[in-house]
């Protein structure tokens, strides 16, 4: 199976945006991409300038909301205390077995996680135990500004832990012209985690165009074990 897992340090730290703009770029280069976020919360607050993160992937990768996004929850909170909420407990597993199923038609998934790794999604299962179930290599989002370098590196140290395979960092959104801190951010953590950290700038709107133009200067082809298609 082949694709990528794209997890943040956080919430709100631009995985919607980097897992579109990936979508969008290996589209472009002629790949067929499945993407998926398989556990969604926050659907009942209203969208601001960009809609729910499973319609900005669906964009993407020219699907359906409902074939992104396998199970929602109204409340912004937590996967897991959002199931208690609504009764409705999740399935790890049938997540599991419905994202990989997509892959056996030689489809690369794309597939974004709901805030950080050790997110729990169930009992002791997390973001971090789908990850390693679904065996994609492991994309992070980080914030290019100040505190980044703790929570990435715990992120990257997490995922190591678990036997991930990390093969990136993507800071976003990235100044045309970074300052000081945001410079040392991306080399500090290039060298102490020992991985490219690459950067995204910031997108004006969530247009396939846009995203994909954005994501074409990802380093695609090294995070994939196989050619992308050009």
């Amino acid at each position: 199976m082949t694709g990528l897992f794209v997890t943040g340090t956080d919430t709100g730290a631009g995985k919607t945006v980097v897992a579109a703009a990936i979508v969008a770029a290996l589209r472009l280069r002629g790949e067929t991409v499945r993407a998926f976020k398989p556990v969604i919360t926050g659907l009942d607050e209203p969208s601001c300038s960009w809609p729910h993160d499973h319609e900005v992937l669906a964009r993407a990768a020219g699907a359906a909301p409902e074939e992104v996004a396998l199970v929602g929850y109204g409340p912004a909170v937590s996967p897991h205390l959002a199931a208690q909420l609504a009764g409705r407990p999740l399935d790890p597993a049938g997540l599991v077995r419905e994202i990989l199923a997509a892959g056996e038609s030689g489809s690369l998934l794309v597939v974004e996680g709901a805030g950080g790794l050790l997110v729990p999604l169930c009992g002791d299962y997390d973001m971090r135990s789908l990850a390693a179930d679904l065996g994609l290599g492991v994309v992070i989002a980080a914030r290019p500004t100040l505190g980044t370098i703790n929570h990435t590196l715990l992120t990257l140290e997490a995922a190591r832990a678990a036997g991930l395979d990390v093969v990136g960092v993507v800071m976003t959104p990235w100044s045309s012209h970074p300052g000081e801190i945001e410079l040392s951010n991306r080399s500090t953590i290039a060298q102490r985690g020992e991985i490219e950290v690459s950067v995204l700038p910031e997108i004006e709107r969530p247009e396939p165009e846009l995203l994909a133009a954005a994501g074409m200067e990802l380093p695609l082809a090294s995070w994939l074990p196989v050619p992308v298609a050009r």
